[in-house]
């Protein structure tokens, strides 16, 4: 095993973060609408109900998709590119779960107050 392999180190620390993030965000949910801690987008502070639902769903799908890069990285223990490449397909496994966590949760925001918002 390869640990200098960033096709391995990548995910594998990047999904370990993502999931302790969320299951900390699940038993130490941010109680009152604020610019330090949570998830904050203006939809999600638009009122203390979407903020709610916001911190809750958005903990929840920061596990699973912690989880998954950390099922990711077990291409780095199969599949051992040259260092750049494996780099390269790292970050942009972070940056695909981070827009698709933005995305899935401002869309479960919009849908579920769609008039309230």
């Amino acid at each position: 095993m390869n640990l200098e392999n960033q096709l391995l180190l990548i995910p594998l620390l990047t999904g370990s973060i993502f999931t302790l993030a969320g299951l900390i965000l699940i038993k130490f949910p941010p109680k009152k609408i604020n610019w330090l801690y949570g998830y904050r987008t203006p939809r999600s502070m638009k009122n203390q109900e979407s903020w709610d639902f916001a911190q809750s769903y958005s903990a929840k799908e920061m596990v699973k998709l912690g989880g998954l890069l950390l099922l990711s990285s077990i291409l780095g223990l199969i599949y051992q590119p040259k260092q750049h490449i494996s780099t390269i397909v790292g970050l942009v496994l972070i940056i695909t779960v981070a827009v698709v966590l933005f995305v899935r949760v401002e869309k479960a925001i919009k849908n579920r107050f769609h008039k309230k918002v």
